[in-house]
């Protein structure tokens, strides 16, 4: 006999999948209609490990390809970090998938920067990510379905239902356009370095505009969900 609840189970597994990845992003750090706190944000950068895993292999580049012009050391430095990382993270028997994470990217960066024999390449990855991050936002903003009004109603279990409430959909389509910006901002500031060849700029304002400029935004956005929500929710409390 057929279970009829069987033909369910892909759909809730996938949603549960969905809505777990949702909370793991930084908008999920912070319920829509709680106040953000400084906590918080540093929770959904990471914590202090994660700043640190992010921030360090850049700086060591940067520092180190400033101060010899080599390419070598400057792009295989910051794989050994990343490898100390993963290492600690083992021995501690800490969440590893960030960690994994950051080390092929920074593995990625370094082979084609060694393969190519130009140190700027070491930054191409980088690029491409924001590139396909702004494209990816363009097409849910074209299709009226923006990306962060796809991550908020999974955090929310509320779906897709906050596209027939007016002011949550536009402050959610706005929000979904400030990240257009963060991308849009990144690449016209590092693509023009990136052609010009100009190593040693390119890499401190890819550490300006990472980590800094990515928890200004989430900050923003935070604050912008919490606002239509909450007063949602004040409406919903006064009418009943």
């Amino acid at each position: 006999m057929t279970d009829p609840h069987r033909d369910d189970e892909p759909a809730t597994s996938l949603s549960a999948q969905l809505r777990a990845a949702a909370q793991r992003a930084g908008i999920g750090q912070v319920a829509p209609g709680e106040v953000p706190t400084g906590h918080a944000l540093l929770s959904a950068i990471g914590g202090v490990r994660g700043l640190v895993e992010s921030i360090l292999p850049g700086l060591a580049f940067l520092v180190i390809y400033t101060a010899t012009q080599e390419l070598l050391p400057s792009v295989l430095f910051p794989v050994a970090v990343g490898v100390v990382f993963v290492v600690i993270r083992l021995v501690q028997r800490g969440p590893v998938p960030q960690a994994f994470a950051g080390l092929l990217g920074i593995a990625i960066s370094a082979a084609l920067a060694l393969l190519s024999g130009r140190a700027v390449d070491n930054f191409l990855p980088g690029i491409v990510i924001n590139s396909v991050s702004a494209f990816v936002l363009l097409v849910s903003l074209a299709a009226r379905w923006p990306l962060i009004g796809i991550v908020v109603g999974l955090l929310t279990n509320e779906g897709g239902a906050w596209r027939a409430d007016r002011a949550k959909r536009r402050v959610l389509t706005l929000a979904t356009w400030l990240w257009v910006l963060l991308f849009a901002v990144r690449l016209a500031v590092e693509v023009p370095l990136f052609l010009a060849n100009d190593v040693s700029l390119l890499g401190a304002m890819k550490l300006i505009l990472g980590v800094p400029f990515y928890a200004a935004m989430l900050w923003v956005t935070w604050l912008l969900v919490r606002t239509v929500y909450a007063a949602r929710a004040a409406d919903e409390a006064a009418a009943s």
